[in-house]
């Protein structure tokens, strides 16, 4: 019995890993292809680290809970221990799923502020793939995702 929890337990926490969003500016999904979207050149005038994160975490706290119910409901004794165990393991199992969530998606970003040509100003956050520095040349790719990337071609 113990290892069909694992069976299950196992392939859902390894779930939460794959739900994890490239956040970089050289990244495209397949879909993203063949797709034309609007470039605008501006300077960089402000960067800063950040931090990216799954805040909501309801996967992870519902595979853990899930799972810990699952596990839970496993300790021996009468129906009334089952429940109970499957009641805390549920309890457990979404606090730890929801820290495993949280732990697995977070991701270092940059947030730009760039002053674009035309004189407005806009902020956009993306992956540490490229980094861009303040006073650089740039386009803001506007699309289904935008991205900043640099620009050489003043």
């Amino acid at each position: 019995m113990k290892k069909i929890a694992v069976a299950l337990v196992l392939p859902l926490m390894l779930t939460l890993n794959a739900c994890t969003d490239n956040i970089g500016a050289d990244y495209y999904n397949t879909s993203a292809t063949g797709q034309v979207t609007r470039a605008v050149k501006g300077t960089i005038i402000a960067v800063r680290q950040v931090i990216v994160s799954d805040g909501d975490g309801q996967f992870g706290k519902l595979a853990g809970a899930a799972a810990g119910g699952v596990a839970g409901s496993m300790i021996g004794g009468s129906d009334a221990v089952h429940i109970l165990g499957a009641i805390g393991g549920a309890v457990v199992g979404g606090i730890a799923g929801d820290a495993a969530q949280e732990g697995l998606s977070r991701q270092r970003g940059y947030e730009y502020t760039i002053q674009l040509d035309n004189g407005n100003i806009v902020s956009l956050v993306q992956g540490t793939d490229v980094f861009l520095q303040v006073g650089q040349k740039c386009l803001v790719l506007y699309g289904n995702r935008s991205r900043v990337v640099p620009y050489n071609g003043y």
